[in-house]
């Protein structure tokens, strides 16, 4: 085990020895640090003055889903024609509730937070098995959970949380809150604002004035070890100068050994250059090696939409065979929560979190710390789905994979992770009787046990199959869980 002098030796002569120039041909060598890939799971937190008027339309097409694009749906809207699509119907509830005069900055003093506790949050997100967060430090809205100067002096008002609304340090209380619990702590920070005066009228100064120091100023500030990258569709990254951010990252910066990044530098890196790479409300990426993550809401918005109903959420099962999937493919899952206005956790949400930790908590082993095998999955006889990354916004077809395939279809039996000295079958319902597993490579005396209860179990090979026993007396013994994990220690 390193000591603290031991560990701060250590980074010291990775930094030392680890000079990146600004070239995605020098930073793409970094290593995705080590924490990442054994942490699986992870907390989004979508929250803002978005989380004040907290609506989006719900399945209508052509209207944005996601409540934190509220701003930018109310300007579409006001220049719609048709009753519905971009930002119509947005336009239509803004003139309702708050009036047509009701500019969007007037949400800022409304966003109070007053039943905030960055404690509590950190405690649920402990509970949910979770093992890093990214809180939003600015969305596209450009209002600022710290205070930032250059926030004030570009739009020309106060513009962040410490100046107005809840007058809080909202980003460091909670990254503060969850260090303390262990949790890797990080942020979100958008490259662009859609309205930002000096983005409209000098994308270059915007660029070099205000990004860039804004960006160097919150890493600064709240020391994150994961950074999530958005809004870098409208630049290249040589006209974001994100390589030499990066380079300043890796090489100067408080974190510079620890933090994680991801792949939304400029227009033309993702799934290129940066660090791990993001899919959003899709299946994910099919099996690689390179480190990936899925992110997505329980609904279909990130930020609070108070238009989403029960049925717009996915239930906790769905959420907890999401997380398998993705982990027995070799990536991790970023699961958002939009907190509301006032700072709660929406019931809902925290219901949802609790469950994926229930599980978590005795089976985490099959999950954390875990690689991809070759073979993924087992499925029952049918005809296997083809299951691919699908465009953004495509439904996660998880309901097809484990319980209701549709008629002729296969359905999963069993997801595989592996450790380096066991594999884990995860099997997505309760096993009533044997259960029969191929491609594992094992000898004959391999030891299987239920992972919950440390319970040994028979194990014979047939040909190239591994039949385990279930007993009777085991079978109706068995408590209700989501899924079960049989652990076959010293198979590959």
């Amino acid at each position: 085990m390193l000591t603290p002098l031991a560990l701060g030796a250590g980074r010291r002569a990775f930094g030392q020895q680890n000079r990146f120039e600004p070239t995605w041909e020098s930073l793409d060598r970094r290593p995705s640090p080590a924490w990442y890939a054994a942490a699986k799971f992870g907390i989004f937190i979508h929250w803002g003055v978005y989380s004040v008027p907290a609506y989006a339309a719900v399945d209508v097409k052509d209207e944005n889903p996601y409540a934190e694009w509220y701003w930018n749906s109310l300007t579409e809207g006001m220049k719609a024609t048709a009753p519905t699509g971009h930002g119509a119907l947005t336009w239509k509830f803004h003139q309702r509730v708050y009036g047509a005069r009701f500019p969007y900055f007037d949400f800022a003093p409304l966003f109070r937070a007053e039943l905030y506790d960055p404690d509590r949050w950190a405690d649920v997100f402990v509970r949910s098995g979770a093992k890093y967060v990214a809180l939003t430090s600015k969305h596209h809205e450009g209002f600022t959970l710290w205070r930032s100067a250059e926030a004030n002096r570009a739009w020309g008002r106060p513009w962040n949380s410490v100046d107005i609304g809840p007058r809080r340090d909202l980003l460091l209380d909670l990254m503060e809150a969850g260090r303390r619990r262990a949790l890797r702590m990080g942020i979100y920070y958008s490259l662009y604002e859609w309205y930002n005066p000096l983005w409209l009228a000098d994308r270059k100064r915007y660029a070099a004035e205000h990004m860039f120091p804004q960006f160097q100023d919150v890493v600064t500030h709240a020391k994150p070890s994961i950074i999530f990258s958005d809004g870098e569709w409208e630049l290249t990254s040589a006209e974001w100068r994100t390589p030499e951010l990066l380079a300043w990252l890796f090489n100067e910066s408080p974190v510079r050994d620890e933090v994680v990044v991801n792949d939304r530098w400029g227009k033309e890196t993702r799934h290129l250059h940066g660090g791990y790479f993001t899919t959003e409300y899709t299946s994910g990426m099919t099996q690689t090696a390179h480190p990936w993550e899925e992110n997505r809401g329980m609904g279909y918005s990130y930020g609070y939409n108070r238009m989403e109903s029960l049925a717009d959420y996915r239930t906790d099962r769905e959420l907890l065979m999401m997380l398998i999937d993705i982990v027995s493919r070799g990536g991790n899952l970023l699961l958002d929560i939009g907190p509301t206005g006032d700072g709660r956790i929406p019931v809902i949400m925290e219901e949802r979190l609790i469950r994926i930790g229930d599980w978590l908590r005795p089976n985490g082993e099959a999950i954390y710390n875990t690689r991809a095998r070759k073979v993924t999955r087992q499925w029952s006889q049918g005809k296997v789905p083809q299951l691919e990354e699908k465009d953004f916004m495509s439904d996660y077809p998880i309901g097809s994979l484990v319980d209701s395939p549709g008629p002729g279809f296969a359905r999963v039996e069993a997801f595989f992770t592996a450790g380096d000295s066991a594999v884990y079958a995860i099997l997505p319902r309760r096993p009533l009787q044997d259960v029969v597993l191929g491609d594992i490579e094992a000898p004959s005396g391999v030891r299987v046990t239920l992972l919950e209860s440390g319970q040994t179990l028979e194990a014979a090979r047939q040909g190239s199959k591994l039949t385990i026993r279930i007993p009777d007396s085991l079978a109706a013994s068995l408590p209700a869980r989501q899924a079960y994990v049989l652990k076959i220690a010293g198979a590959r």
